[in-house]
This record gives structure tokens, sequence and C-alpha cells, in this order.
């Protein structure tokens, strides 16, 4: 896998992903965002790093289409993001992004694996899905008069 930064495009397989997602249809987009989670988040045996990258790029689109979360602006993202176009997400796949970073950062991950014995414990790529995670589980705060 080559790798330039510890970002959820920065690396070749999560840039190939998202060439792919800005060269599909609009109603196909969806369906590649949460196809990359789902693989990663129901793999039962070691999880494949290319797998990862995947998730966690599309944990970056999901995490970016909810109220305040973090913008879309790298240049290895997909085109239609960074312009500003959003993709149809149903609620529930925040969730699914959440379990598949969840399962990214278990101990048999080779994801996790290389960037644990490139950087340890304290590395920017944690730093970065552990920002992602904390994206996509935050409760929008409730303004004085709703319930």
């Amino acid at each position: 896998m080559g790798t330039w930064d510890s970002g959820p495009f920065d690396n070749d397989t999560a840039a190939d992903w998202c060439g792919e997602l800005a060269d599909a249809h609009a109603a196909q987009r969806p369906v590649l965002v949460r196809a990359a989670l789902n693989r990663a988040a129901v793999e039962q045996d070691y999880l494949d790093a290319d797998v990862a990258c995947e998730a966690i790029a599309a944990a970056a689109i999901v995490a970016a289409h909810l109220p305040g979360g973090p913008p879309v602006t790298s240049p290895y993202a997909p085109d239609v993001l960074r312009d500003g176009d959003r993709l149809d997400l149903p609620d529930e796949v925040s969730a699914l992004a959440a379990t598949a970073l969840d399962r990214i950062m278990a101990a048999d991950s080779e994801w996790r694996d290389l960037w644990q014995e490139a950087s340890g414990d304290d590395n920017p790529a944690f730093v970065v899905v552990r920002e992602l995670r904390r994206a996509l589980t935050a409760r929008p705060e409730r303004t004085a008069g709703t319930a």
C-alpha cells in the first residue's frame, strides 16, 4: 500500500476507491459507500489493509455529511464531494461506519498492525480514525425549546 500521509484519503487504495466513487452514477455512490463499510464491519478473519483503507475513506465521507462533521477537502477525495455535492446517505449508515472503524482498530487488522509498527500507539492515523468515529457518534446538541 502506498501511503503518503495519515488522512483518510492519503493512500493509493483510498484514492483509487475515491476515483471509482467519483466515476459512478450518482445513484450508485451511496451503494458503494455502504459496501465499503460493510466489507470491513463484517469481516471475521484478519482484516486486509485495503479493505480498511476503503472503509476509512467511506467513513470520512459519511462523517462529512453529518451536521458539524469534518469537511472533505483532500485533493485525493472524490471531486464531486470536494465540489460540494452530497450523497443521499441513509441515517443508519453512520452506525455502520462507526462499526467499521471499530473493526479496523481491532487487534486482528492489518491496517492497525501496519500503523502500529510504523508509529506506535500514538500515531496520526489512529487519531484520524478516532476523530472520525467521534464525529460519527456525536449527538447533535438540542437548541432551547426543542424536545
